[in-house]
């Protein structure tokens, strides 16, 4: 992609994210990579409204921004508002005037330069979308049209690569929501389940035992993960087990080795079925799972919007909360790998051979 066309750039925005943003402000940290320029390291986006219905500080948005660049050691940053509400100046009003982002543009411009980082392009449109004028909010006064984003070959490589590219952020938070039948099933199959686990655990600790049980319960769910991948949809009574074989705390950390492994995908799409199928704490750990196995193989919205799931369901989870402050941080995705090869030694420790880790 060429960081010098504005309308590539800002056509490829919702391939980067994973989604089409509405009222955002979207930021594009690059570092200097080959010789002949700088590549796009991250992509951030914030909400240009707060939950109350007021417009975001342009302060609180540049410190959030500086803290991404400190831990990228970014060279430029460029962001694009994407904002219905936005008018185009016109060419006889001066620039100082015009604009309703002035102060936002300017908080994250002084805030960069302080960092020595250069902010170098903010651009403007309504929506994006064929056809939407785009215009500049600082530097040399540029304009034109939007083509449409589907044809970008940023979109065109991420499509390719199997990497979903949603039309706008509720997409993303529907895959998490709760689904009032999921749960009332769940809730009938659970405390069944959860009452045979005990019975299970009761009779291993007689036995002296107790990791036995722990590994019992990690093949099951390793079982059933494998299941998914090969087709198989999991009903309430199978998702009810997994359940209960999550709250022995070796099987949970067990889960987060699989977040770099073959079953990677099939394991996302258990803690997704689970998250909307579960309530209080075993909402969150399902969660969680899922937030860690969206952040390592980085799709940062996804990994954003479960962790904001787990910690409604449970505010005060440990896991979610570290993952929550690593994302808004901007810590790289392998920074976190550590948790999955950790994963791979409790599994190890239970007698469970998970094979090598990913690099």
């Amino acid at each position: 992609m060429c960081v010098d066309d504005p309308a590539e750039l800002i056509a490829a925005v919702p391939a980067m994210l994973g989604f089409t943003p509405e009222r955002s402000v979207v930021v594009l940290v690059l570092r200097h990579g080959t010789p002949g320029g700088a590549t796009v390291d991250a992509v951030v986006r914030f909400n240009l409204d707060s939950p109350g219905g007021r417009r975001v500080r342009g302060a609180t948005l540049a410190a959030a921004v500086a803290r991404i660049c400190a831990h990228d050691q970014a060279a430029e940053v460029m962001a694009v508002v994407v904002d219905e509400r936005a008018v185009e100046p016109s060419a006889d009003r001066s620039r100082c005037a015009a604009g309703r982002f002035d102060a936002l543009v300017g908080s994250l411009g002084r805030r960069l330069a302080a960092c020595d980082i250069s902010l170098a392009g903010v651009w403007a449109v309504p929506a994006i979308a064929a056809g939407q004028q785009w215009w500049t909010l600082t530097g040399p006064r540029r304009r034109g049209v939007l083509r449409d984003p589907a044809a970008s070959l940023v979109t065109l490589t991420h499509v390719l690569e199997g990497r979903p590219i949603r039309g706008s952020r509720s997409e993303l938070t529907g895959l998490v929501a709760p689904d009032p039948l999921a749960c009332a099933e769940m809730a009938a199959h659970l405390p069944d389940a959860l009452a045979r686990a005990g019975e299970r655990y009761a009779r291993a600790a007689r036995r002296g035992d107790p990791i036995g049980y722990s590994r019992q319960a990690l093949d099951y769910v390793l079982w059933q993960i494998a299941n998914t991948a090969s087709g198989a949809a999991l009903m309430a009574p199978e998702l009810a087990k997994i359940t209960a074989a999550l709250r022995d705390r070796a099987v949970r950390d067990t889960m987060f080795a699989l977040a770099v492994g073959d079953h990677a995908a099939a394991a996302e799409a258990v803690w997704i079925a689970l998250t909307r199928a579960l309530t209080g704490a075993d909402r969150a750990e399902a969660a969680a799972l899922l937030g860690y196995s969206a952040y390592v193989r980085g799709d940062g919205p996804l990994a954003g919007i479960a962790l904001e799931a787990a910690l409604e369901a449970d505010p005060g989870h440990p896991m979610a909360m570290l993952l929550d402050t690593s994302l808004r941080l901007g810590m790289r995705p392998e920074q976190l790998r550590r948790l999955a090869r950790s994963g791979y030694r409790t599994a190890a420790g239970l007698g469970v051979d998970l094979g090598e880790p990913a690099p």
